[in-house]
């Protein structure tokens, strides 16, 4: 009996070591600037990182209870990846990450069912004070203000993402913008007059989840001619609170426009009606936008839409009239410039300038770095590489330091 522990514990050192190289690997492939951002391996990787480094088990080794654990870190990620599967079809990063997982439940004999690790909870501010004011609450409790994401989606219907990626679609129908932990939003998509690929946003659905005692579910609802300025139960303030509401509608155009402020969530949402179609410019702090479960996978705010849904920009040559319409209400050849392009030759029709001028002010507005607002075609949806390199370092870092400060 007095041998068995160091032989326990030279089995776990050989294991710990040799799973690091399973995470380095996998790191450094899930880095590869190849992985679509639709393809949420990343996101699968860095919750069992997280998993794994939260319970204070590397490896898994021989204790019966770090073992479990792991196992159930590991079946979690193994349906991470399966939920994920459809859009990482054919990514090679993807495939190598299964196969990995598989390697890895043979490795330390984990049954492929069973209980799975619990996800980590979403962000809630301390009701006390001004829990009910986002902001607030967040510079009190982190010492800084947070950080503030913009989505816009106008015209074709155009998208400009949660991530500075910018993309024409050809969705049809009801499709998620957003949906997290605390909102749910909407578009309905229907193909323009004349045309079979093109389509535009003619119905708007927004859903406020029920949080505590700060707002109580509320549901807001446009379309085409009929931007209301008030929810649709008549009222146009929820979630009274110590005499401050936490949902407010205000309208600088009855029936065209409204603007919602959900000061709980942090969250600002813009409705406009322009011609025949609607658009949506949207404000929220990253904490709130990243407040979704694998289950929530579908958002064309955060990942952009489907790859088969993606319509190229066609050049336009500098004489002719779209492009001289374009260059007079859009002088920076940016990703609203190259909007407003696609929508003139597709339509014909003057006027669809104006969406992308409204979305390109609500940028203004709306991102607090100038810097950001002017999105150029040649960066859009582009990832430094730098910035690969120092997550990957950081999760290696965070690996090493629990493993050599743990038992020997």
């Amino acid at each position: 009996m007095g041998m068995a522990a160091p032989v326990a514990c030279g089995n776990h050192s050989d294991t710990t070591w040799r799973h690091i190289l399973h995470i380095i690997t996998t790191v450094l492939l899930f880095s590869a600037p190849s992985v679509c951002a639709h393809c949420r391996i990343l996101r699968c990787n860095s919750d069992f990182v997280a998993a794994t480094l939260e319970m204070g088990v590397i490896g898994g080794g021989g204790r019966e209870a770090g073992n479990a654990g792991y196992c159930s870190a590991l079946r979690s990620y193994a349906l991470c990846t399966q939920r994920t599967a459809r859009a990482c079809r054919g990514d090679l990063t993807y495939h190598s990450a299964v196969q990995g997982i598989e390697d890895l439940l043979i490795q330390h004999r984990c049954p492929k069912t069973g209980p799975t690790a619990q996800p980590r909870p979403p962000p809630q501010a301390p009701l006390s004070g001004d829990g009910c004011f986002y902001e607030k609450a967040f510079v009190q409790r982190e010492g800084r203000a947070p950080e503030y994401l913009h989505c816009g989606v106008f015209g074709d219907p155009h998208i400009r993402t949660f991530n500075d990626e910018f993309q024409t679609c050809a969705v049809k129908g009801a499709w998620p913008l957003i949906d997290n932990q605390y909102l749910y939003i909407q578009a309905t998509s229907t193909a323009t007059r004349g045309s079979s690929y093109t389509t535009v946003l003619t119905k708007i659905t927004v859903i406020f989840k029920n949080y505590r005692e700060c707002a109580e579910l509320q549901i807001y609802h446009a379309e085409v001619d009929n931007v209301p300025p008030a929810f649709e139960d008549g009222s146009m303030t929820g979630g009274d609170r110590r005499g401050h509401q936490s949902l407010r509608i205000t309208s600088r155009d009855p029936g065209r426009h409204a603007e919602i402020v959900a000061t709980h969530i942090g969250t600002t949402l813009v409705v406009r009606q322009i011609g025949r179609s609607l658009s949506l410019s949207v404000r929220s702090p990253r904490a709130i936008v990243e407040s979704y479960t694998p289950e929530q996978d579908l958002q064309l705010c955060v990942w952009g839409c489907p790859v088969s849904q993606r319509l190229g920009t066609p050049e336009a040559h500098p004489s002719t009239v779209a492009h001289s319409h374009c260059s007079s209400v859009l002088p920076v050849r940016d990703v609203y410039f190259q909007a407003c392009l696609f929508d003139l030759q597709v339509t014909g029709n003057m006027n669809c300038s104006e969406s992308a001028v409204a979305a390109l002010e609500d940028a203004r507005v709306m991102i607090s770095d100038p810097g950001r607002v002017h999105l150029l075609k040649g960066r859009a949806g582009n990832t430094p590489a730098s910035l690969l390199v120092v997550v990957v370092a950081s999760v290696l870092t965070e690996t090493l330091r629990h493993v050599l400060s743990g038992p020997m």
